[in-house]
């Protein structure tokens, strides 16, 4: 049995839903902290459209679906956490939100043996915990989108983080959850991120520059290289505003140009065309 039973999240957008539904699925009890009604009713259809998708492809069946979200419950008051032994923020890529957070739960999560984590995909773990008392109980565990479909969780833990945390986490992880486990150095963009970004990056630069259509990079990459997706379209899908969050919080520490978002990408973010989500960014979706 799970050393971690009452887990905690704070946020219900396509990361925090995504991680949401891997606990309950589980079989695990999950309480959602949001930021009031409307963003209930968001996270329950998020949550059901997912389930629903997974009973289609007969990953789960009906009675999985409807007994994963009996688990689920949602709040609007931070102490509703209180007895929660695990809880992840997954709030937006922005340090000074994820801060917010993790010190509001750092006062309601009472437990010491709780553990408290961050979703975050590229922000340095040491930066987050300076907001807590305890920074040793803080790790980060950055899942990939979709949450219950992609089998990797980066593990990150800061100089401060425990041993003995990062274990049980890791533990939590591989025997509950299912997940593989990398564990990353608490650097800007961990593994994945530092080497997925640039690329991205350099994707939308040579659209910018008129070298190709953003059609033609996207074939170039999967046809040429073999890649499930291409470049344009994955940026799509994780989001633009995404990209470029995790883009600038890397270039602030490291200052290298190639985590500069572009300026062509700014300026679609600044007309709202964020991708999927939107329904526009690279390419068009119905």
């Amino acid at each position: 049995m799970s050393e971690f039973r009452r887990i905690g999240v704070v946020g219900c957008g396509v990361m925090g839903a995504g991680f949401t539904e891997v606990v309950a699925r589980a079989g695990l009890d999950v309480t959602v902290l949001v930021r009031g009604e409307k963003a209930i009713d968001r996270g329950m259809e998020r949550l059901l459209r997912s389930l629903e998708r997974a009973v289609r492809k007969g990953k789960i069946s009906g009675h999985d679906r409807d007994a994963a979200m009996q688990r689920v419950s949602f709040a609007t008051r931070a102490k509703a956490l209180h007895d929660r032994q695990l809880v992840v923020e997954a709030v937006g890529e922005s340090l000074d939100d994820k801060r917010r957070v993790l010190a509001e739960l750092d006062d309601v999560v009472q437990d010491p043996d709780a553990v408290l984590a961050s979703s975050t995909s590229s922000i340095p773990i040491s930066k987050l915990g300076q907001g807590t008392r305890d920074p040793g109980r803080l790790v980060g565990v950055h899942f990939f989108n979709p949450a219950p479909v992609m089998p990797l969780v980066e593990l990150v833990g800061s100089l401060p983080t425990r041993a003995a945390t990062l274990d049980r986490v890791e533990s939590f992880l591989t025997t509950t959850l299912g997940k593989q486990v990398v564990r990353a150095k608490d650097q800007p963009g961990f593994i994945v991120n530092a080497l997925l970004v640039p690329y991205l990056l350099a994707a939308v630069r040579m659209l910018e520059a008129g070298a190709a259509s953003a059609e033609e990079i996207d074939q170039g990459m999967t046809l040429g290289c073999g890649h499930p997706m291409g470049p344009l379209a994955l940026i799509d899908l994780i989001g633009l505003d995404t990209i470029a969050s995790i883009g600038e919080a890397m270039y602030a520490e490291l200052k290298e140009p190639l985590y500069a978002p572009p300026s062509l990408l700014l300026r679609m973010l600044e007309s709202g065309l964020l991708g999927r989500k939107s329904g526009q960014g690279f390419h068009l979706y119905a």
